[in-house]
């Protein structure tokens, strides 16, 4: 069985207290340390959107970092959609 080694590619809503807070930041230090690549954006309605590709195994760790968050967040919830693989990716970027 190889399942920690397949590329799998996530589409991450984090919600609750999470713009201000240092998320992006946050999400993309934890995402780079964990090889992943993608990105973190701020929405306006007030939710972060990641998108994160890399192994299966390592976009659960993050998702574990997630609920946590940064000191000063607050996660209420978090909605994974898992997506194709894009190419497009090099490194994890913070979107504005």
């Amino acid at each position: 069985m190889n399942t920690t080694e397949d590329v799998s590619c996530a589409e991450i809503y984090v919600s609750g207290r999470v713009q201000g807070v240092y998320f992006r930041g946050f999400t993309q230090k934890t995402a780079t340390s964990l090889g992943l690549v993608g990105y973190a954006q701020n929405l306006p309605d007030g939710r972060v959107k990641v998108v994160a590709q890399g192994k299966r195994s390592d976009i659960s760790e993050l998702l574990d970092h997630l609920h946590i968050g940064p000191e000063l967040s607050n996660v209420e919830s978090i909605e994974v959609s898992w997506v194709a693989l894009s190419d497009t990716f090099t490194d994890f970027l913070i979107k504005r």
